[in-house]
Order: C-alpha cells, then structure tokens, then sequence
C-alpha cells in the first residue's frame, strides 16, 4: 500500500489502514507521522490500567469497553506485552483478548511489544495513541503488563492511572516500594468478592492517610486524593463508579490547570526521547562505518572518548541515518 493510498483511506475510516499505519510506527517508520496529526479537538482521552499479573486488568478493561460502547463512545485498547527475544513483537497476542468486542467497528484492540524497555512503554505506544486520536476514536485504554517499570512509565502517557490491585497478591508494603501511591490517580480492588478485599482497601486508606497530599496551586481545588473503587470485573460490579472516578479526575485536571501542564510535560518528555533515539541510531551508523573510530574505541578499551567524538559529529550535523520501510 503506498502512501498515498494509506493516508487516504486512514482518513476514510479504514480500520485496516489504522492497523497498518500502527504497524509502520511500530517499525519507526516516519512515513506514517502527518497521519498522527489529528483536526482540532479530535485528540482522544487516555486512561492508563496498571498492576500486578493476576489482578484481573484485561477483564476490567473488558467490562469498562461495554460500558463504553453502552454510552456510544468509541474505544481503542492497547495493551503493552514483553517482546519476544527472537522476533521482537508481542508475546501475548489481542486476540485472545475481549473476543466479544471483535465485531464491533467502534472498538479497536492491539497488543504492542515493549521495544526493549522490560515492561516498559516505548516511543511506538505513544505515537499509536496518537494515530488512535487522528482516527478519531474518543477513549483510549492503556493497559500494561504490570511488570519492570510499566507501572510507573504509565503515569507518564495516560491523563488518568489506574492501579489494580486484589485480595490475594501478597501485602500492601511491596506496593510503596514501587512507588505506587505516587502514581495512582484511582486504586481498583479488583475481584471483591474474595475474602480480604476489605483488608486491602484499609490498607490502602491507611496508606493514602500516611502520605504527603499533592500539591495544587492556589485558588484551585483542592488536592486530588486517589479513591479507592471495589470492583468485581467478571460480573460487572463497580465499572459505572469506577468510569465516574476517572470522568472527576478529568474535571479535576482541567480546573486545576494540570491537564494543560501535564500535556506540555508528556510532549516534552517525549520529544527528549526521540532525540536520543536519533543521536542513537546515528551514533551506531558511525561506529558501523568508521573503522578508525572503531580501531580507537579497542585501544581505549572504553567508550568515552569515542562516545565524545560522535557527540562532537552530531554537533557538527552528522548526517542521520536512512530508515527502512
């Protein structure tokens, strides 16, 4: 498919020109990057799910897509898996996810490898959320694998985190550990038909009351403190109350002003990321082509003074390299 033809039809509502044009991201193709640029005011919402294995996210994620679709919202899933170490795609596959939705032309639902991140959100993720606003779908779930870093790298894509938790995974404490009160925007305790679940949730209120309120500027409202929502996913118990969470944490950023800067600090982040990503690329061009470069590099037995003098190159202007298609 040319082009020409790709971004005609992605922006005639072909599915599978939105499949392909993802596809393309995933391989850092730049040919795909004017499609990312959606009309004004057809930038879709995100809202990130995170937590351990086990918690019951994709069946969460699944109960919350009917919601949606029940509300006429168009929806669009990713769902962030470890790469395989030989091919470097997804090992977990979308369709064995939410089967039911499959037919249903307002949802769209993709896996997406890490890129080499364990865990982790790659480049690739946040250009196909892009691609999935431009195309014009109103929601965006982001569920990741809830393992490495994935439960912190989420806050950083998603204007809303959602972290899952259950009855049976263990104590509360590993979950300070990770980090994850600083993240949280709204804690699920998933499967609350198990004995514990009360135990969970008073932990958590024990530790939410322990830390530090975030902080808001003056004249807004007040700090945003994370609630806490019992949901049992499986029979869709909880899933209105947990989207009326995420709809008053929206309406707290917008009042408060945070949604504009969080923007500003994603796009920032990001565009950091992409250009590490080309100094990357062109500094590994440099050391594939210059054998003198190379031979230097052996003697030091080091990579400073090499990675010095591609820094200098790239000061210069060294010529990027030529991406594949």
């Amino acid at each position: 498919m040319s082009d020409i033809e790709l971004a005609r039809r992605f922006r005639a509502g072909d599915i599978r020109a939105l499949a392909r044009a993802i596809s393309l991201v995933e391989r850092r193709d730049p040919s795909v990057r004017e499609l990312e640029e959606a009309p004004k005011g057809s930038t879709a919402e995100v809202v990130g799910f995170t937590g351990a294995p086990g918690t019951g996210k994709s069946t969460l994620v699944d109960a919350l897509v009917s919601l949606l679709r029940k509300q006429k919202k168009s929806v669009a899933v990713i769902a962030t898996d470890p790469n395989s170490p030989f091919t470097g795609g997804a090992i977990l596959g979308d369709r064995i996810r939410m089967q039911r939705h499959a037919l249903d032309p307002k949802v769209f639902i993709r896996s997406m490898g890490a890129r080499g991140h364990l865990g982790g959100l790659s480049l690739a993720t946040r250009e196909a959320i892009r691609l999935l606003g431009a195309f014009g779908f109103d929601q965006v779930i982001l569920e990741t694998v809830g393992v490495g870093q994935s439960e912190l790298e989420v806050a950083a894509v998603a204007g809303t985190t959602v972290v899952v938790l259950t009855p049976n995974l263990g104590d509360g404490v590993q979950m300070i550990k990770a980090g994850i009160l600083e993240i949280a925007d709204i804690f699920v305790v998933n499967k609350a038909d198990l004995e514990g679940h009360q135990r969970v949730v008073m932990e958590l209120r024990g530790m939410l009351s322990l830390s530090a309120p975030r902080a808001h500027a003056a004249g807004s409202p007040k700090a945003w403190k994370p609630p806490i929502i019992p949901t049992v996913a499986a029979r869709q118990e909880g899933i209105e109350e947990l989207w009326a969470a995420v709809e008053a944490h929206r309406r707290y950023l917008e009042a408060s002003g945070q949604a504009r800067e969080l923007a500003e600090k994603r796009l920032k982040d990001e565009t950091a990321e992409v250009v590490a990503e080309l100094a990357r690329e062109q500094a590994r061009q440099a050391l594939g082509e210059d054998a003198g470069l190379t031979a230097r590099l052996m003697e030091d037995g080091t990579p400073y003074r090499a990675a010095e003098e591609i820094v200098t190159r790239l000061g210069r202007g060294l010529k990027p390299p030529a991406r594949e298609h």
